[in-house]
């Protein structure tokens, strides 16, 4: 095959139809000159990063990753492959490479004119470095290991649309190098949770996601059916009733990541689908879990990200402990200038959630907590940077919460406050199964009254209850409100790979709007 290369960037702003067009015609040639545009496998011997962490002298590598970047400099390409942690720069000569069944200028040729970015290559080299000091494979042997038919998206416009980033998630990790670094992050808070709770003699445990009854918190739940028993199931709300009972069961302390799902209102802070992360403990009340909850999210923080000093919307949170503590009323007086005790009747106090608050759904069918609560999240809690506990929350927001000693109309409960956003909510549990009946029926009353998040009652959690549970706290983190602070973001879709999306009613994909030459460059629009 003849060498036409020439020195300089590729270029190819040709329509992405016609681009794909040629890429499927490329496989076709490949085939002819005993290429095998999808082989079975690779001998990789090291990763990107590893290769990255060996000394110059290394030699006999074999690399492989998506091709990202390529630079032609007539008898020289430089290039860049990518793996999911990390872009490596290569090097190919065209007297001095070779593929399975062709060399030097052939096979050079080949990778000039019948690769492309976004395929998939594997390469087979020694290190070097070059004049600018890069750390280079020079590559002896290349394999095509996947012909991608698509050209990648232009970094510079296509790239920023947060809908495609959403919806072609591969898309955005491919272009993205800020998007890869965050599920990093995510993947080391992940870690050091594990490792932080196994250390301190937790057990991780798994328990169901399809559940007889909606219960375990204040929320509206997904409903669906069960065919094989003809009754209705539901995704659950938390596995908290679960967990309990393992607790019930003799476990003195278990946790778990659970995927839950709560069918409410989306907006940046909440999403329907999201991750949990829940422990338990026997024999702990909410202040020991208060001192323990300190050390375990700045030790989680300091391993995952560095530093428990964390940098959220241009504002540093210092999670070193001790954090302060502020309670559920004085927040509302301190923030939002209100007190419970001045709105004796419901009446009186929707009206003032209604006034404060109106974008608020559904508040004709919610009771006294529910819209405390609201004022709360609304007027109060997006002032409050943290970290804090906050602390001594109505009996009516935590229908499986211990009644306080102190005060009967409070529960002994906190949540940690950072950012203006709750990521914690625990506290000592109910284990008194006769109370726990009470404070069922008292949330069945509200939904028969309308409304749909009170809690409904779970039978066979209060029959597990009269067996005895012992003292309690629990724990509940959600994992993406989390990430978010600790990533400088504020919407959940962030850092979650593949967040829920209205299908598209054409069928297209964004990405299609605009492909990158091999320099990066922008294109136009097919059509435009």
């Amino acid at each position: 095959m003849a060498d036409t290369s020439e020195s300089g960037p590729d270029t190819d702003r040709r329509p992405v139809n016609e681009q794909r067009r040629r890429r499927i015609e490329k496989i076709a040639e490949l085939k002819a000159l005993g290429i095998a545009a999808y082989p079975d496998r690779f001998p990789r011997t090291h990763t990107l990063a590893e290769a990255a962490a060996l000394p110059e002298s290394a030699q006999g590598l074999a690399l492989a990753g998506r091709l990202t970047l390529r630079r032609r400099f007539g008898k020289l390409t430089f290039a860049h492959i990518q793996d999911q942690d990390k872009a490596f720069q290569i090097a190919l000569e065209r007297d001095k490479v070779a593929t399975a069944s062709l060399a030097g200028k052939d096979a050079y040729a080949v990778f000039q004119h019948l690769i492309d970015l976004g395929d998939f290559i594997g390469c087979e080299g020694d290190l070097m470095r070059t004049k600018t000091g890069e750390l280079t494979l020079s590559v002896k042997r290349f394999t095509l290991l996947a012909k991608s038919l698509r050209p990648l998206p232009e970094k510079w416009h296509g790239l920023r649309d947060l809908e495609l980033c959403y919806r072609q998630r591969y898309l955005d990790l491919i272009m993205n190098a800020d998007t890869r670094a965050r599920f990093a992050l995510r993947r080391r808070v992940i870690a050091a949770f594990r490792e932080t709770l196994d250390r301190e003699g937790f057990v991780e445990v798994t328990t169901p996601t399809l559940v007889p009854t909606a219960s375990g918190a204040l929320a509206t739940p997904f409903v669906t059916h069960h065919q094989a028993l003809d009754m209705p199931a539901y995704l659950r709300i938390a596995p908290e009733t679960y967990l309990k009972r393992l607790i019930v069961g003799g476990y003195d302390k278990v946790y778990e990541f659970a995927q839950s799902f709560r069918n409410e209102g989306m907006d940046p802070s909440h999403l329907q689908e999201f991750a949990l992360l829940e422990y338990y403990c026997a024999f702990w009340n909410y202040e020991d879990n208060m001192r323990f909850t300190e050390k375990l999210l700045a030790a989680v923080i300091a391993a995952a990200a560095g530093s428990p000093v964390v940098r959220f919307q241009g504002r540093e949170i210092d999670f070193t402990p001790p954090w302060p503590r502020i309670a559920f009323r004085d927040a509302l007086t301190q923030y939002a200038g209100v007190a419970p005790e001045d709105f004796p009747t419901v009446e009186s106090l929707r009206a003032e959630v209604k006034k404060r608050a109106p974008d608020v759904e559904g508040i004709e069918h919610m009771g006294r907590g529910s819209l405390l609560d609201q004022l709360y999240k609304k007027c109060a809690r997006p002032q409050m940077l943290g970290p804090a506990f906050l602390v001594g929350h109505p009996i009516e927001l935590s229908p499986l919460a211990r009644r306080s000693d102190a005060d009967p109309q409070l529960t002994d409960r906190f949540q940690v406050l950072a950012g203006g956003r709750e990521i914690v909510n625990a506290y000592s549990e109910l284990v008194a199964p006769i109370e726990q009946r009470e404070r069922f029926e008292e949330q069945a009353a509200l939904r028969r009254e309308g409304d749909a998040e009170a809690m409904a009652a779970e039978d066979d959690y209060l029959l597990c209850m009269e067996y005895g549970m012992p003292p309690t706290s629990g724990w509940g983190l959600g994992l993406e409100r989390f990430l978010c602070l600790l990533a400088d973001r504020e919407n959940l879709r962030d850092v979650v790979f593949f967040p829920f999306m209205r299908p598209q009613s054409d069928g297209g994909g964004a990405a299609d709007a605009g492909a990158a030459d091999d320099t990066g460059a922008p294109q136009a629009p097919e059509g435009a």
